[in-house]
C-alpha cells in the first residue's frame, strides 16, 4: 500500500486541502486511491500512537487498522490527512525547533504499518505568518513563553526536513510554500493522489475562489473552458495573471501582529525563509512543488 500522510502544517489551508480531495472521493476509489474521511483514523491512530509509548503493535495491528479506516474499500494508495499528525499547535514549537515530535511520529507510524511505502506531504510557511497563526488563539502566559524561548531568526523548514530524513531514509518527502498554494493547488491534489497533470479534477479552483471576486472567477472559468489545451505551466501564468486584476484585497492581508517584532524583523524573517528554500530543495528524497 502506498500511504500518503499530509501532516499539515497548521495554519496552510490543511482542512480545505482535504475537503478538495474529498470532492473527488468517488472517482479517486475507481483508480484503486481511497481518501477516507478524517474521522475514520485521526482519533484510531492517535490512539494508536500513546499506546507505543509503553510498547510494540500486536502482530495483527495493521490488518485491523487497514480494516477500520477502509472499511472494505480496496485501494493500493490511501490519503491520511491530519494537521495534528505532527502534535498539537501547542507542540509544534520547542526552543527553535519546528515540530519536535515529527520524527517520532513516523516511526511509530512504520511501526503500525511496517510493509507500506510511507511518503509525507506537508505545506511549510514562512514563520512571518506561520507563527502569528499558530499563536493566534495563546493564552498571554502561552504567548510570552514562546517568545522568550524561541528566536524566529533561527527557525528552519530544512532543519526538520533533514531531521526526518536522516531518521527515515526511505520515506520520501514532498512540501510546498502556503505562499504559492493558489497557484499549484490542482498540482498538489494530483500529486497527492496519484494521478497525471493533465486529468480533470474537481476543487482544483477552490483556494483560489476564497482570494479572487465572483467576478473574476466567472473570467476565469471562462477563459479555461475556452483554452482547454493549455499545460500546467500556462494554467498558472493565467492564474497570476487574474489574480493581479481581480485578488481580494482583504483576503490577501496576513495578521503579523506579535509582540517585540518589526519591519526589520519581518524583513529578515522573510530573506531567511527564503534562503531556507534555497537550501531545502537541495535536501535528497525532497520534492517542492513550487509555481
Amino acid at each position: 500500500m502506498q500511504v500518503i500522510v499530509h501532516t499539515g502544517a497548521h495554519a496552510t489551508e490543511e482542512d480545505r486541502l482535504l475537503k478538495s480531495l474529498l470532492r473527488n472521493k468517488e472517482d479517486f476509489s475507481k483508480r484503486g486511491v481511497a481518501v477516507p474521511g478524517p474521522g475514520k483514523y485521526r482519533s484510531l491512530l492517535k490512539e494508536c500512537f500513546s499506546a507505543l509509548e509503553g510498547g510494540s503493535p500486536a502482530a495483527d495491528s495493521r490488518d485491523v487498522l487497514w480494516d477500520a479506516i477502509l472499511d472494505e474499500e480496496e485501494a493500493d494508495r490511501v490519503v491520511l490527512s491530519n494537521p495534528h499528525f505532527f502534535g498539537s499547535q501547542r507542540s509544534a514549537l520547542k526552543d527553535d525547533l519546528l515540530y519536535p515530535e515529527s520524527v517520532q511520529r513516523m516511526h511509530y507510524l512504520q511501526q503500525l504499518f511496517p510493509y507500506d511505502q510511507i511518503e509525507i506531504f506537508m505545506g511549510l510557511r514562512n514563520p512571518v505568518g506561520f507563527l502569528p497563526a499558530l499563536l493566534e488563539k495563546a493564552s498571554p502566559r502561552r504567548l510570552k513563553e514562546v517568545m522568550k524561548q524561541t528566536d524566529p531568526q533561527q527557525l528552519r523548514w530544512s532543519e526538520m526536513m533533514t531531521r526526518l530524513r536522516q531518521a527515515l531514509p526511505d520515506i520520501a518527502i514532498t512540501v510546498w510554500c502556503y505562499e504559492d498554494m493558489p497557484l499549484i493547488w490542482g498540482q498538489i491534489l494530483r500529486d497527492m493522489a496519484g494521478i497525471e497533470p493533465q486529468e480533470a479534477l474537481l476543487g482544483d479552483l477552490d483556494l483560489l475562489a476564497t482570494i479572487m471576486s465572483s467576478e473574476g472567477m466567472t473570467r476565469l472559468r471562462d477563459y479555461l473552458e475556452a483554452h482547454g489545451e493549455m499545460s500546467e505551466m500556462q494554467k498558472r501564468r493565467v492564474y497570476a495573471a487574474f489574480l493581479d486584476k481581480f485578488a481580494l484585497e482583504e483576503a490577501l492581508e496576513e495578521e503579523l501582529d506579535l509582540p517585540g517584532w518589526t519591519e526589520e524583523l519581518v524583513d529578515s524573517l522573510t530573506e531567511i525563509y527564503d534562503e531556507d528554500m534555497y537550501h531545502l530543495q537541495r535536501i535528497p528524497g525532497v520534492t517542492l512543488i513550487a509555481p
